[in-house]
């Protein structure tokens, strides 16, 4: 017998050789169908062909496979018994049916010769005629089911076959006279052990019972009494989603999981950048959960998305709301605070029984997102006076809050009827800088509660909120802070009002004395807002500016989103001039973002902080090393 050593579906098998002619044609033959150029010859023996099914170790099927044929009829020729066969409308090309037409080629009409025949014969009534040298579907051939009848001897010797070969999902082809008979008594060999084994003839025999195979593979990737789902958290809000969103996947890896993340940035996949992209949507979602590797998934989930497609799932067992805001309100008919309220609090409806809504108390619109949860609420708050915490913990509920301690500092703490349970000193808590940024603060508290309702234990979301560091590499364009010559520049995506006060808190205090150098700091803005903006929001970002900086510098976006070149700087400039309350020392616009970003820094002194609100973080960041590379007097 002679077969391509990588071969598949029965191409190029030579059988039965007698002869050296014979093994010689059967090697070309084998050589014209192996891509390794390597034929393998082996002992030919006989017997009828069955394929022994093993799925985890156990047989779930036995097929007895019979070649290419045709029976005589005694009135039409071995090419029309052929063409009536091949009429079966069970039958068609390749796998496209359940059963394959035979196809009468060059080897097909050698094998009808050696039975005594031409192809223009008129066979006897009652003869079988081969027209195939295998019995593989592929080429022609039907199946038989023979699972019940099978020998119990015959099974265990397939069994073990797999076992030995290691594969869970196994083929084993038998070559004996009848397989309901032990084969040590008969005679007759396993010849293959196939690692990638079709499943029609045991799901659609020609003769006999169908046997439901599938059963068997879903049952060993699932194992009953486990969850055949992928555990999903997802966060939503106005401001501080993606940091929120690293934050809880840090620490679900730390417990040993492979996690799909999504988020503004990109799709991860066990921390590894996958794609880059905008991938807050449900497509994204789905690519997540499609990838065998992953065994967790954390879902940043935008208002976009969801008012597109939905969420790209069914139910999310952990949902976080982190805040509404007035960002995107003018856009896809969205006009007040409470219909955007309406539109995050998809995830907080998409909670089952078992899962939890983490909800932010001191943002009233999310806070009332609770009676809209199925499962349990764990509520997170910045404020040691806010009174629905009181009340929530009062009845036996958790909340995650700050709580001042006596000899100086905060602590997080969770809070459970009258139990408090320590977790971190936010001081501890890298992304804090030492708890300067309250925007950060914020983002902890809701991945801590998060990481909480997801099972981890408080070590292990201790452990993961102190090696979470706001770096470039681990949050870029997220609060990332870096010092070029004594002045401090943050690198940060604002672009709203309420994000861009957050982060003028943390330069705030930052600039404070003692902080930043003997003497606090002047505040430098580059600041800029999508174009898809209502003005009135664009105005509302430069008032807030004025209000926090001394100097503000207006750039726009490379994608104008159908505004013209400088209609968007010129709203937000407006508003930095009309603000009554306003710092400002001094503005202007530079409308691309590199000579803005050079503008700022050009005129910051040492103990100055410059704050970046930035398009491209990836540019600006390469600039901030170049300029740190540079000596004091070319920076």
């Amino acid at each position: 017998m002679t077969k391509p050593l990588d071969g598949n579906h029965g191409r190029g098998v030579g059988l039965d050789l007698h002869s050296d002619e014979e093994v010689k044609r059967g090697y070309e033959r084998a050589l014209q169908q192996t891509r390794s150029g390597s034929v393998v010859v082996e002992s030919y023996i006989k017997g009828n062909d069955y394929r022994v099914l093993v799925i985890d170790g156990h047989m779930v099927a036995v097929a007895q496979r019979v070649p290419a044929h045709v029976v005589g009829d005694g009135e039409h020729t071995v090419r029309e018994l052929v063409e009536i066969t091949n009429r079966d409308p069970r039958r068609g090309i390749g796998h496209e049916k359940v059963l394959t037409r035979i196809r009468v080629d060059e080897a097909a009409e050698e094998l009808v010769r050696r039975q005594g025949f031409g192809l223009d014969d008129v066979p006897p009534k009652d003869t079988f005629i081969k027209l195939a040298a295998t019995a593989n579907m592929s080429t022609g051939g039907i199946s038989i089911d023979r699972t019940a009848e099978a020998d119990h001897d015959n099974v265990e010797i397939a069994e073990e076959a797999a076992r030995v070969v290691g594969l869970d999902v196994a083929g084993i082809d038998f070559l004996t006279p009848d397989i309901c008979q032990p084969v040590r008594e008969t005679g007759g060999a396993i010849v293959e052990v196939n690692a990638a084994p079709g499943f029609r003839m045991h799901t659609h025999p020609t003769e006999g019972d169908p046997q439901y195979v599938a059963k068997a593979v879903i049952d060993m990737l699932f194992p009953h009494g486990t969850s055949a789902r992928i555990p999903i958290i997802a966060i939503t809000g106005s401001n501080g989603k993606t940091t929120t969103t690293r934050m809880i996947a840090h620490i679900i890896k730390g417990l040993g999981h492979k996690v799909g993340m999504t988020t503004t940035d990109g799709i991860y996949i066990d921390s590894r950048l996958v794609k880059q992209a905008d991938a807050s949507g449900p497509r994204s979602a789905r690519m997540v959960l499609q990838n065998p590797r992953v065994d967790f998934a954390v879902f940043e989930v935008a208002r976009g998305g969801i008012l597109r497609e939905g969420l790209g799932y069914s139910a999310n067992d952990v949902a976080v709301v982190l805040n509404v805001t007035g960002d995107h309100l003018g856009l896809k008919e969205v006009n007040s605070l409470r219909q955007l309220a309406s539109i995050k609090r998809v995830i907080v409806e998409a909670v089952p029984r078992n899962g939890t809504a983490v909800l932010n108390a001191d943002d009233e619109l999310v806070a009332e997102m609770r009676s809209h949860c199925s499962g349990s609420v764990i509520l997170f708050s910045m404020r040691e006076d806010n009174p629905l915490i009181d009340r929530w913990v009062q009845r036996g509920r958790k909340a995650f809050v700050l709580q001042r301690q006596p000899g100086g500092g905060e602590m997080m703490v969770l809070r459970e009827g009258r139990r408090s349970t320590q977790i971190a000193w936010i001081h501890l808590i890298p992304a804090t800088f030492d708890g300067l940024a309250r925007a950060n603060v914020q983002n902890a508290l809701a991945a801590a509660a998060a990481a909480h309702a997801a099972g981890a234990h408080v070590h292990d979301i201790r452990q993961g909120l102190r090696s979470f560091h706001p770096s470039f590499h681990e949050a870029p364009g997220r609060l990332n802070l870096v010092e070029v010559h004594g002045v401090k520049v943050v690198i940060d995506y604002a672009h709203n009002p309420h994000s861009l006060a957050m982060a003028g808190d943390f330069v705030n205090r930052l600039t404070g004395p003692n902080v930043n150098g003997p003497q606090p700091g002047r505040r430098i803005a580059v600041i800029a807002s999508p174009g898809d903006r209502r003005d009135e929001d664009m105005r509302e970002l430069g008032r807030v500016a004025a209000r926090l900086f001394d100097i503000v510098i207006v750039r726009e976006d490379a994608n104008k989103r159908g505004r013209q070149r400088g209609e968007i700087a010129g709203r937000v400039i407006e508003g930095v001039r009309s603000e009554a309350n306003s710092r400002v020392q001094g503005s202007e616009i530079v409308i691309d973002e590199r000579p803005a970003i050079d503008a700022a820094l050009n005129q910051a002194k040492p103990g100055d902080v410059v704050l970046l609100c930035v398009d491209k973080p990836a540019d600006t960041w390469r600039e901030l090393e170049a300029r740190r590379a540079l000596p004091v007097s070319s920076a």
